[in-house]
């Protein structure tokens, strides 16, 4: 019997690899080697020379390369916590479905369909200092000199905000949704109010979801790069280390820094990701996290 069982669980071991092989190879194809190849390139500075870490020195020793990281950085992380908060406002709002649900939901997703390119090009032409905005704002006495509102931080960040909303919104609407109404008619039963009800019921039970959201729209603001270069200013207040990856590569040719300055953009990502997987660990979560899904 025993022999039996131990047959049938090396069967299932073999299915098991046997269907995670092709995802496997996707990942080790599209990810982890041209990641590897980045670092093995980033490590020779000239074809024939000996491996060394002088592209990394000289990046951290260029002051001009390292403001980079903080400005991507000071894009990145407002960027995502707004884009969650607003997300978790609005899907928790509408966890148990409104009047037009599905007309409201298909315009706040709607940007996903734009592209980045047409997107950052509609963001000109209404928030342009010669966009409609500032027309109307300008035609109405309300101000008396167009607003700044793109080629800056704000034109950046407005246009990470029209991205990455649309995945976190449906990201969290459906996390939430899943959660068993019961529990909320609970809580009101015996006396808790709705503060009390989002804090100490439903947040432990969204937490999860939320902290992969937070994480996601993260990563994507982290790499930011045609909004810095069509609404920002690339050389200037928004160059991110995107931009200076790009021009290494395709303005000094130097692939070889090219690949280093990638490999630290990618070092920073997984950095912010190891922070945020140990907040979520210290976070309140329900102590069963199958509790309240349905």
């Amino acid at each position: 019997m025993a022999r039996a069982r131990t047959d049938e669980r090396s069967e299932l071991d073999w299915v098991a690899v046997l269907c995670l092989a092709p995802s496997l190879l996707y990942v080790f194809a599209m990810f982890i080697y041209p990641f590897m190849y980045g670092v093995y390139i980033s490590l020779q500075p000239l074809k024939g020379d000996a491996w060394s870490i002088k592209n990394y020195v000289a990046f951290f020793s260029d002051a001009y390369q390292l403001v980079t990281i903080k400005t991507t950085f000071l894009l990145a992380l407002p960027t995502t916590v707004v884009v969650v908060l607003v997300s978790l406002f609005l899907a928790y709002g509408m966890r148990r479905g409104i009047w037009l649900e599905r007309t409201i939901t298909t315009i706040l997703v709607l940007p996903i369909s734009l592209g980045v390119i047409f997107l950052s090009e509609g963001i000109l032409g209404f928030y342009g200092t010669n966009g409609w905005l500032n027309q109307m704002l300008l035609g109405a006495g309300i101000i008396h000199e167009p607003l700044e509102l793109t080629h800056n931080f704000t034109g950046v960040i407005l246009s990470l905000f029209m991205q990455n909303f649309p995945f976190c919104f449906l990201m969290l609407l459906g996390y939430i949704s899943g959660i068993d109404p019961s529990l909320e008619s609970s809580a009101r039963m015996l006396g808790a109010g709705p503060w009390t009800i989002f804090r100490r019921v439903m947040l432990p039970l969204i937490a999860p979801g939320l902290i992969i959201a937070f994480a996601l729209v993260f990563v994507l603001s982290f790499a930011v790069f045609p909004s810095a270069v069509m609404l920002g200013q690339p050389a200037g207040l928004t160059r991110t280390i995107s931009i200076a990856a790009y021009q290494q590569a395709f303005e000094q040719y130097d692939m070889s820094y090219a690949s280093a300055i990638a490999v630290i953009m990618g070092l920073c990502q997984l950095a912010a990701l190891i922070v945020i997987v140990a907040v979520r660990r210290r976070m309140t979560i329900a102590t069963t996290m199958g509790v309240g899904k349905r």
